[in-house]
C-alpha cells in the first residue's frame, strides 16, 4: 500500500499531496467536531467552533474555486 501511495507521487506529485492531504483534513475535521461535540455546548464565543467552520470553509473554497482553476491553468 505505501509503496504505491510511493509510485503514485512519483507519477503525479501534486494530485497525490492533494488527495492525502485532503484525507487528512478530513479525519482531522472529523475529529474535531466529535470532540467538540463532547466537551458540550460552548460557553462564551466558541472560539473553538469558529475554528472548526472557518477550517472547513477554506477546504470547501479550495476545492471548488482553487483546484479546478489551477487545472484550467496547467492542462
Amino acid at each position: 500500500m505505501i509503496a504505491g501511495i510511493a509510485a503514485q507521487f512519483r507519477a503525479h506529485p501534486v494530485a497525490t499531496a492533494l488527495e492525502v492531504g485532503s484525507l487528512l483534513v478530513c479525519v482531522g475535521l472529523f475529529a474535531a467536531t466529535l470532540a467538540l461535540l463532547v466537551s458540550g455546548a460552548p460557553t462564551g464565543r466558541g472560539d473553538a467552533w469558529f475554528a472548526l467552520i472557518g477550517v472547513g470553509a477554506v477546504f470547501v473554497v479550495f476545492w471548488t474555486a482553487l483546484v479546478p482553476l489551477y487545472e484550467r491553468l496547467v492542462y
